[in-house]
């Protein structure tokens, strides 16, 4: 449109020359407008074959806390594995896998299965195994989509996605380019979910969070659940040796 009205006024303006008996005219000078250059997201993800860690790990809610022993293996989009004990005796151990999570309960004698479908629909978000992998890691949960709006300032680049009903808002440092917090809610229900990752340390070529929290706030018929799952790693390695993934759920254990 501004080419188009350019040209006519020059158009005019020879034309107006050739009336009266001129050819010059005058043209105003138009400055360009010019667009600022779009933020640029730099943001570092750790990357492995295989990662093996064991960490702190403390689970809160209304009414309890406990506190478990975990040693963590991962094999890249394929498997994450753990066991956890309590002052030395094993009380648990999961796997999570691309169908399912089974989760065996040593000390009750008894286990659970959840698929992603059903807890997709508890959560009103779309769980897959990849989700709870790049959770793991602080990684981003959902891949960049064209529809992102990214904005800066001196300290952050802020993600803003959406997933369904879902709104998800991603902090990463401008100086780490390390994800440091992600913030879920859920339009419908305003049930969310809250991630802080900390104590940033290498891990082979990477940085990798040795801290978080995640906290969890939802709406059931008997009130507002809140839910905080703290983790804090004491050792954490990432390589291409190749880690066993021993899983097995002995007979005389019930299903819950």
């Amino acid at each position: 449109m501004v080419t188009r009205l350019f040209s006519t006024f020059s158009s005019l303006c020879i034309l107006a020359g050739v009336i009266v008996g001129t050819t010059s005219c005058s043209k105003k000078t138009v400055a360009p407008v010019t667009t600022p250059p779009a933020p640029v997201l730099q943001i570092e993800e750790i990357d492995f074959e295989y990662f093996h860690g064991r960490a702190r790990i403390v689970f809160k809610d209304d009414k309890k806390e406990r506190e478990v022993k975990a040693s963590i293996r991962i094999r890249k989009d394929s498997v994450i594995w753990m066991t956890f004990s309590v002052v030395g005796v094993q009380g648990g151990k999961a796997l999570i896998n691309r169908d399912s999570i089974t989760v065996v309960s040593t000390l009750d004698k008894e286990y659970y299965v959840f698929t992603y479908e059903e807890l997709s629909k508890r959560f009103n978000f779309p769980i897959t195994y990849q989700v709870i992998q790049s959770a793991a890691l602080g990684n981003l949960i959902r891949p960049r989509q064209p529809s992102d709006i990214l904005s800066t300032d001196l300290s952050f680049n802020l993600l803003a996605q959406t997933a369904g009903s879902v709104s998800i808002r991603n902090y990463i440092n401008t100086a780490s380019a390390k994800l440091e917090r992600v913030e879920l809610k859920e339009t419908e229900s305003q049930n969310t979910l809250n991630i802080d990752y900390s104590n940033f340390q290498a891990v082979g070529p990477k940085i990798f969070p040795y801290n978080g929290t995640i906290s969890i706030f939802y709406k059931t018929v008997t009130g507002l659940i809140s839910n905080t799952i703290m983790f804090e790693y004491s050792k954490a390695e990432v390589g291409d040796k190749e880690l066993k993934f021993p899983f097995n759920i002995p007979r005389k254990y019930d299903r819950r």
